[in-house]
């Protein structure tokens, strides 16, 4: 048998590879992305059932995924995830520290002036909004628009959605004139989205508040009345999809019918939303 000891083996000149990540030794890992759409598709179901705490330990189960295995561009999707999760069930803390984060990513993947970016913008605003934080949640909304508003390919209900929530940050700094302005916007881009009445209901009620806070509720009675009853007749529209999405809505938008004296309306809804949460 021959003396191979002069022979160079790949023993001599490579690293071991890593036992968790199978990647030799301080070789870069390669990056392992997490299923976006399928993730997506489960919370969606999670969602429907208003299982909240499934829904939590779903993303926090995939962050880690995606954490493991590089995948910024996944994280950067459920930190968005989880802004709106922790805003949902209240949790300031930990919606504003994963905005902080989400925006982190937005450096790091250095995805400026994309659709991304404006949907990140809006989603950490509307946390900041959610919890006082307006006067931040106004520039973010800013950041968001600019975005938006420069890229032909933003879809219509991305802008209804971001003209809606950006007018209830003005609203809450007194800027009513703004906030009209934004809530017109906002009904016609979902005027162009089939299925968009459930938003131009929102857009309704949340109109009605608006004039609610600059006139009072004595001198401002005709138009927040006019706008809950076009609510109403939008929440009826045969348009919208009798969906999980639709029951959250009707949940969603019942105690404002209640609070301005529509309680049969406010009934309704609530029946209508348990229904559609039964069937799911």
């Amino acid at each position: 048998m021959s003396d191979r000891s002069h022979i160079i083996g790949p023993e001599d000149y490579m690293e071991p590879n890593c036992v968790l990540c199978g990647e030799p030794y301080g070789a870069q890992p390669k990056v392992k992305p997490i299923p976006q759409q399928r993730i997506i598709a489960k919370m969606d179901e999670y969602m429907s059932r208003r299982d909240y705490a499934g829904a939590e330990r779903h993303l926090l189960y995939w962050l880690a995924e995606a954490q493991l295995g590089g995948d910024k561009r996944g994280e950067l999707l459920l930190r968005n995830e989880l802004v709106g999760h922790y805003r949902k069930v209240g949790n300031r803390e930990k919606a504003l520290e994963n905005g902080d984060e989400a925006l982190r990513l937005l450096d790091e993947l250095d995805f400026g002036g994309t659709i991304s970016s404006g949907t990140t913008y809006i989603n950490v605003a509307t946390a900041c909004n959610a919890f006082g934080e307006n006067d931040r949640a106004l520039a973010l909304f800013e950041k968001a628009r600019a975005v938006y508003e420069a890229n032909p390919r933003t879809a219509p209900e991305l802008l209804g959605g971001l003209y809606n929530n950006m007018a209830l940050a003005c609203v809450a700094l007194g800027q009513f004139d703004r906030a009209f302005d934004l809530y017109d916007k906002a009904m016609d881009a979902m005027s162009r989205v089939p299925g968009g009445v459930l938003e131009q209901a929102i857009t309704c009620l949340n109109m009605a508040g608006a004039v609610e806070a600059q006139e009072g509720m004595e001198a401002g009675e005709h138009r927040i009345f006019d706008l809950v009853d076009q609510a109403w007749d939008l929440l009826n529209d045969p348009s919208a999809p009798r969906d999980g999405y639709y029951a959250f809505v009707c949940e969603k938008c019942a105690p404002t019918f209640s609070y301005y004296g529509y309680f049969a309306a406010a009934e309704e809804l609530n029946e209508r939303a348990k229904q559609l949460y039964e069937r799911t």
